[in-house]
């Protein structure tokens, strides 16, 4: 075997093992979450604390977004262990704040969306892996899209337009499936340009990076399907 192969080989073994532990740590996110959101809207006493009370609710909103500009931002500051533990808490946090879908919509609903969503994710990260092209250039694009979603969502708070909301939802598709494109090529580029033996508390920490962007764009993903195709309870 040859110097190339064997190098070649090593290089693939990493990249697999880094792609691995992020899908894992995305998996068992998703499930922390999709639990904790099952267990609230179970229990009639916590449904009271936190949609009763518009202050804890809002908190618990403020504490998500705090959690996730700090993992994005400061990552590399911080030891891989506070990282996976504020990953960890950011998911229950997020399944505290989603158990509204389970009150709102009908579990068959639920979970048929759950499976679409899962294949449409599935299906934009193959292509996000495999493509040839650069998606470098869809950044801007999608991240525009994505602030015009926000400021969208915000004004319709007001208006309260079911066609505005439907809108918002079938762009919102549009956006979330080609940010899993993206953010996958991404995650396929920060695999390749690792240097060899690289500390495995960096690793770990660019796996849980890794992990809460593809998180996020599943749940986003999720929601907008969700509002498209979910029946709400009678």
């Amino acid at each position: 075997m040859s110097f190339n192969s064997i190098t070649r080989s090593r290089t693939d073994i990493a990249v697999n093992e880094f792609v691995r532990s992020v899908y894992n740590w995305m998996a068992f996110a998703l499930a922390l979450t999709g639990f904790v959101a099952f267990y609230v809207s179970h229990s009639p006493a916590m449904v009271r604390i936190i949609f009763g009370n518009p202050f804890i609710f809002f908190v618990i909103i403020l504490a998500e977004l705090g959690l996730v500009f700090s993992i994005s931002g400061m990552v590399n500051r911080m030891s891989a262990g506070t990282a996976t533990s504020l990953f960890v808490i950011y998911s229950a946090l997020n399944g505290i704040t989603l158990s509204f879908i389970f009150l709102v919509y009908t579990r068959t609903s639920i979970a048929s969306t759950f499976f679409i969503c899962a294949g449409t994710f599935v299906a934009c990260s193959i292509f996000g892996w495999s493509t040839k092209r650069d998606l470098t250039s869809w950044g801007g694009f999608l991240t525009m899209g994505l602030i015009g979603i926000i400021i969208a969502s915000l004004v319709n708070i007001f208006m309260r337009s079911s066609a505005m909301n439907m809108i918002i939802s079938y762009i919102g598709v549009i956006v979330f499936t080609g940010l899993t494109a993206y953010d996958t090529q991404k995650l396929k580029n920060m695999a390749l340009t690792q240097p060899e033996g690289l500390d495995g508390s960096v690793i770990r920490k660019g796996a849980i990076l890794g992990a809460l962007s593809l998180y996020l764009d599943f749940i986003n993903l999720f929601l907008m399907l969700l509002r498209i195709f979910g029946q709400t309870r009678d």
